[in-house]
């Protein structure tokens, strides 16, 4: 530390001005972090244009080339040179930086990617002669028509060459090239008015289209769900419950998946405030506790998530890359996420996700190379042939798990129901039922352990939660700041059996505990409980053990797997079942039933 540090002089430092090529190169670093980076600017720039068909053509990951083409409203001979110079841009006029309803705004983008590689512009107004100019390292040419005809055509060559060191830094062709996709995904779902394409043109042969789609028509939540089987996957649409609701003035609208429709990694999981894809702790904890009950901590929902509001409630002016926002009021939002998902899920009923009766299907289908040629196909047999009854009926006679349709006091058959009507019970665990289109197998195990801890949680939210006194209060030390968080939150915690109260500076004092929790580590607790306000603003850590002891309550009380039922008893189930919000997966994330179409099940046996 004694030495003098080589970059610094020992003379007197002086303060000089950095001329603009210098200040691009430095601005560029915090836009322009990768290919990536430059595609999300540009093809923001075309949707701020008003374009409905969005061309991305990328050489070598976007290393080489990045070309955007738009039908957008173009722009002038005379705007071009204007729009490569920093903080000028045509979508704020500068006098408030809170009403903001552009993508872009901050007048960077194009005179950042100028400084560290070779751009062209090429655009055309309706009406008007197209023009071209070019930028390389910073140093911009001369403005000169060009045909076109219309919107605007962006070629970036060479990224980075300007600035050499960040080259090393890139990732391989195939890397950037993913990065790119996901960049162009996530605008087409912010977008799905807008046709979107991206294809690599990288050597000499054909383009390689890696994303494309068309404009969707329709309302928009029609046309969002559209463009969200396209982008997602058609298992996300059919599995997606949507999501409408509103709350002083923040809209919250998009598709969020069941439960039992649940990924193992976070990458289902996309974000959008007033259209702009953005990554957000606050949103992504929000959506953390809206499916805390139901998933465990090793399984993500997947979700798009769209927040609407005023532009003055929230901050997209937080980062260059504008990729954080910060709310006005953090709390609100995260509550109308958490009971706006709490309830969508809620109204899905027992509902599970479909794609559990496929892979089940998967499962039983066997391995062939060749076709199967099954005896029915068979020419010389078939016609006329009869399988004799006699054994058929010997071994249905000895069949003992068989059960007798049971009465009802809807009109329906039981067939008819949601869940069927019972047949049978087989290794003294699973449950048959027989519907109308098909068959469901059923976890008695799981499914009556999620009937019961939807009991009891009902039972603790209209009885209270019981609190312990403790016989002497637990003192628990932590910094003034800390304090501060738990007693603000203190009224909260107190409904859920745990009080708190100030205890000199620097000091909280533990009255009461939750009487179902028994004996706990207060200490341990409350400094969960303050990570968990100081990263996400509200607490939800006593009422996730409250929970989790629920659970485990539950676990304990419910059918025990080789319990055999009786008729009456499993159609209880059933009835109880479609009853019950949440009855498709049990406390830990897993499918209670899995339902299996006719169609399919013919299917496997080649009756189709």
């Amino acid at each position: 530390m004694s030495e003098p540090r080589p970059n610094i002089s020992q003379n007197h430092p002086v303060i000089r001005q950095l001329d603009d090529a210098a200040i691009n190169r430095i601005a560029a670093g915090e836009v322009i972090e990768r290919p990536a980076s430059a595609v999300k600017e540009l093809v923001e720039n075309a949707i701020d244009a008003g374009a409905t068909r969005i061309r991305i053509e990328v050489a070598d990951g976007g290393k080489t080339l990045i070309r955007v083409v738009d039908d957008g409203c173009g722009m002038s001979a005379a705007d071009l040179p204007l729009a490569l110079s920093r903080h000028a841009t045509s979508k704020i006029d500068g006098s408030d930086l809170m009403n903001i309803h552009t993508f872009g705004f901050r007048g960077e983008a194009l005179p950042s990617l100028g400084a560290v590689g070779r751009l062209s512009i090429v655009s055309r107004v309706l009406g008007k002669e197209g023009a071209r100019i070019e930028v390389s390292g910073g140093d911009m040419g001369a403005v000169k028509p060009a045909a076109l005809a219309g919107g605007t055509r962006v070629e970036l060559r060479d990224i980075f060459y300007a600035t050499p060191a960040r080259l090393k830094f890139m990732r391989s062709d195939r890397a950037e090239m993913q990065a790119i996709a996901e960049v162009v995904k996530r605008l087409a779902m912010a977008e799905p008015y807008v046709g979107f394409s991206l294809a690599d043109v990288s050597g000499d042969g054909e383009p390689q289209v890696k994303f494309r789609v068309e404009g969707e028509t329709g309302d928009l939540f029609k046309a969002l769900h559209g463009r969200l089987a396209q982008v997602m996957g058609r298992d996300f649409a059919q599995n997606a419950l949507a999501i409408d609701a509103e709350r002083e003035g923040v809209a919250l609208t998009g598709y969020a998946a069941l439960p039992t429709y649940s990924r193992g990694s976070a990458v289902a999981q996309f974000f959008f405030v007033n259209e702009r894809p953005v990554r957000d702790k606050l949103l992504i904890g929000a959506l953390r506790g809206a499916y805390s009950d139901f998933l465990s901590r090793d399984r993500h929902p997947a979700v798009a998530l769209f927040v609407s509001c005023a532009p003055n409630l929230v901050d997209v002016n937080v980062h260059p890359a504008k990729s954080e926002v910060r709310f006005r009021d953090p709390g609100m939002v995260r509550g109308l996420i958490v009971s706006a998902l709490k309830h969508a899920l809620a109204e899905a009923g027992h509902r599970a996700s479909s794609t559990v009766g496929a892979a089940a299907l998967g499962a039983m289908r066997p391995e062939v190379t060749e076709p199967r040629v099954y005896q029915m196909d068979r020419p010389d047999i078939g016609r006329g042939y009869s399988a004799p009854s006699q054994g058929f009926a010997e071994m249905a006679g000895g069949f003992s798990a068989r059960v007798e349709t049971v009465e009802t006091h809807d009109e329906r058959p039981l067939e008819a129901l949601p869940l069927g009507a019972a047949r049978a019970q087989v290794h003294e665990n699973y449950i048959i039922a027989q519907t109308e289109t098909g068959m469901i197998l059923v976890d008695q195990h799981a499914a009556h352990e999620r009937l019961v801890y939807e009991r009891l949680k009902k039972q603790m939210a209209e009885n209270g939660v019981r609190a312990q006194a403790l016989l002497i209060p637990e003192i628990v030390s932590m910094s003034e700041g800390d304090c501060a968080l738990l007693l603000e939150a203190a009224q909260d915690l107190a409904q859920l059996g745990l009080s708190i109260e100030p205890f000199g500076a620097g000091s909280v004092a533990v009255r009461e505990t939750p009487a179902i929790l028994g004996e706990v580590n207060a200490e341990a607790m409350l400094r969960d409980i303050v990570d968990e306000l100081t990263d996400g603003g509200s607490t939800s850590t006593v009422k996730d053990k409250l929970e989790a002891v629920l659970s485990r309550v539950a676990c304990h009380g419910s059918i025990r797997s080789g319990r055999r039922m009786r008729a009456e008893e499993m159609n209880a189930l059933l009835r109880e079942m479609e009853a019950t919000p949440h009855s498709g997966q049990c406390n830990h994330g897993r499918p209670t039933y899995i339902e299996l179409k006719l169609s399919d099940i013919e299917r496997l046996f080649g009756r189709t």
